[in-house]
């Protein structure tokens, strides 16, 4: 079935923006006012010539077929991918009302698309040529890897003083110490290359003073992070699951290493999480025929979305590869076989019992785990007191909504979606509650984003 014949829904299209503010400014753009000889292709390319607040429009072209995700082009000055005009021509296409109907794509287009395909064509002589680069000198790489594992060490022995010797003095001290204690200790993590270390490390700081019962919250992470160090410190000792979750923890790369998995990847969420430094952009996925959900993990410069962009609803055939670790929810996206297309699938559903199980389950392995990937079944939002919580439709056991969620204005499309009849959720159970990330509602609706 080609892309024309299933264009995409508005919410999935909208899940592509890299911010809240795109996401507006591209709803706005969705009507055809603006927009001028838009067009599109069976195949999945779409353009049109946005008017803006200069003499000539933008070009905006759009390739929604392309194997490694919706790529993108438009003459406009924005660092955002996709940028407001892509979203508003692809909301348009979505539409399905004939504006932005069949054709044969502009010069513009088809050399931008002819650009790509090129240099696709390129990477994969590159990379099954007999030129491909030789990898690096194994032993070196070692000898590098045994260099860091020193330095971790002997960042982890100091972080397990520092942390005796703030309990040694008692938790009041950390208050009066205020941040700058914690700062100095996360540098320190930094210098012996251990960034997971000093991650946690900076996530103490904000700890006191945080509100009632800040000292048990500090303990308790204090003692998590003596684990850490304790597990990177006598790693000879576990498991090589156990080893791989910890190395993981303390900031060490891995590789995807098992086998590959060829499935239809239905898209269960996608949202972002940014720093200073970073935007991370995590992607669920699940399996339809062997029922795995999965992680995947893109990366951007501070300011800039990634490039992976997976609209939520759609599936598509590929190849997934683990990465190490306990529940090896992390994989590597391989080859893609077909282009991401509307699907009827929808994951397997538990009650809330059972999800607070499998996050129990979950935690034997990875001590460190804040939440793991559920499907909730047949569950209503329901008031508790000021907070909501997602209750089972038939039995008595519920879970809370964790903070973050309940401050979301999605809360209430989960609210209306349900309407006070049983919905399907997907999202992530953890200490804190249970954070919705989609949800279906009953019958043989589409899934509505919930981030």
């Amino acid at each position: 079935m080609t892309q024309q014949a299933v264009r995409w829904t508005a919410d999935q299209v909208l899940a592509l923006a890299p911010d809240a503010a795109s996401r507006k400014a591209g709803s706005k753009l969705g009507a055809a006012g603006p927009w001028s000889e838009a067009g599109s292709t069976e195949e999945g390319t779409v353009w049109g010539l946005c008017r803006g607040s200069g003499s000539k429009p933008y070009q905006t072209v759009v390739d929604v077929a392309d194997s490694a995700g919706p790529a993108y082009k438009c003459s406009c000055p924005s660092r955002k991918f996709p940028c407001k005009h892509a979203l508003g021509l692809l909301l348009l296409w979505a539409g399905a009302d004939g504006a932005v109907p069949s054709g044969q794509a502009p010069d513009w287009a088809a050399q931008w698309l002819e650009g790509r395909r090129r240099r696709a064509e390129g990477r994969s002589a590159a990379g099954g040529g007999s030129g491909a680069a030789s990898p690096g000198d194994p032993e070196a790489a070692r000898r590098r890897a045994e260099r860091r594992a020193e330095r971790i060490t002997a960042g982890a022995a100091e972080l397990e003083q520092r942390l005796a010797d703030l309990l040694r003095g008692g938790l009041a001290s950390a208050e009066r110490a205020g941040y700058g204690m914690w700062e100095e200790t996360a540098a320190r993590m930094v210098d012996a290359q251990a960034p997971g270390l000093a991650a946690r490390v900076r996530e103490l700081g904000a700890i006191p003073s945080s509100g009632p019962g800040w000292p048990v919250r500090l303990l308790e992470e204090c003692a998590l992070l003596h684990l850490l160090d304790q597990g990177w410190l006598r790693r000879e000792r576990l498991p090589d699951d156990l080893v791989a979750t910890v190395r993981s923890r303390v900031g060490l790369p891995g590789s995807a290493d098992g086998p590959p998995v060829r499935d239809h990847w239905l898209v269960l969420a996608q949202y972002d999480t940014a720093d200073a430094r970073l935007t991370t952009r995590r992607i669920w996925l699940y399996g339809a025929g062997s029922g795995r959900t999965a992680l995947l993990l893109s990366y951007g410069a501070a300011g800039r979305a990634p490039e992976l962009a997976l609209p939520v609803g759609l599936a598509f055939e590929a190849e997934l590869s683990a990465y190490p670790g306990a529940g090896r929810l992390r994989a590597a996206l391989g080859e893609r076989f077909t282009s991401a297309a509307p699907a009827a699938i929808r994951p397997k559903g538990l009650t809330t019992a059972e999800a607070a199980a499998r996050y129990g389950e979950a935690l034997l392995s990875d001590p460190w785990l804040d939440s793991c990937p559920v499907t909730l079944e047949r569950v209503v939002p329901t008031p508790d007191g000021d907070s909501w919580q997602l209750a089972d439709a038939e039995g008595e056991s519920a879970l809370p909504l964790t903070p973050s969620a309940r401050s979301r204005p999605e809360l209430w499309r989960l609210i209306a979606l349900s309407g006070g009849a049983p919905v399907t959720v997907f999202g992530e159970c953890g200490h804190r509650g249970f954070t919705p990330l989609t949800a279906w509602p009953q019958g043989e609706g589409e899934a509505v984003p919930l981030c």
